[in-house]
């Protein structure tokens, strides 16, 4: 070999060191920058692939928990509420018992009956103030229940929604006494316990002469007596026996 032959060889290999070859496939000749952009297409590929296939059913998953996780706490918080309607129910339920029994108590029954006519000779009796000797003192003249029984309200004097609800116990009272009498003892009768209801009230002068010890007809000294009489009602709440008979009267209308 000649030294200009070893020469070319030189310059040929100089050539190829300084061109690199690169794969080529299918005609592509795959140099750095297409390697890059396959390689950041498979990338964004296998993240979308992970979005489509991991992420979205984990996250379609998550917003079902929390769904369930929502409903769960409002079926809590509904509970809650209902316990605390149970609890304020119970209060109102005592309320009403308590206010029901004070209602109640405002009302007659068979023993204040009995005690009635006592009460009210009671009331007449301190009605008189301490006056001279032929000055008028009040006086219980009469007191005859006007029913053997009490009957049950029907008649709607004391209003439809009464009805059938209560019943009443009537007296026919008669008493003697100045009007200052009078007036103090009827509003001594409004104080009573039971609840008593004055109708029919009536009343005219006495013709009372005023006398001594003796009989000896005196001359009167303060004002003249009058005589006064009214019927008293007194209202009472039926009893279960009471209740089905006037329910049974009502169907029968």
């Amino acid at each position: 070999m000649t030294l200009s032959e070893d020469l070319n060889f030189a310059e040929h290999a100089g050539n190829v060191d300084s061109e690199p070859t690169y794969p080529v496939i299918f005609g592509i000749t795959f140099t750095p920058k297409i390697i890059g952009i396959l390689v950041g297409v498979v990338g964004l590929a296998g993240a979308m692939y992970m979005l489509l296939n991991m992420v979205m059913p984990a996250w379609d998953s998550y917003q079902q928990k929390q769904g369930q996780s929502n409903e769960l706490q409002g079926q809590i918080q509904q509970k809650e509420a209902t316990v605390k309607q149970i609890g304020k129910v119970k209060e109102e339920l005592a309320q009403a018992k308590q206010q029901k029994k004070q209602v109640l108590a405002l009302f007659s029954d068979e023993k204040t009956l009995d005690t009635l006519l006592l009460d009210l000779n009671r009331l007449v009796e301190s009605g008189s103030s301490p006056t001279p000797l032929n000055a008028v003192r009040a006086k219980l003249q009469k007191f005859v229940p006007a029913t053997d029984k009490p009957e049950i309200v029907t008649d709607g004097s004391l209003g439809a929604a009464v009805n059938g609800k209560l019943k009443r116990s009537s007296i026919n009272v008669e008493i003697i006494g100045t009007y200052e009498q009078t007036q103090s003892i009827i509003r001594n009768i409004e104080r009573l316990q039971p609840l008593l209801i004055v109708k029919d009230y009536q009343s005219a002068l006495a013709n009372i002469q005023a006398t001594d010890t003796s009989g000896k007809p005196l001359r009167r000294v303060g004002a003249a007596p009058i005589t006064t009489s009214f019927q008293l009602q007194a209202l009472m709440p039926l009893n279960s026996e009471d209740a089905a008979a006037a329910a049974k009267a009502a169907t029968k209308k």
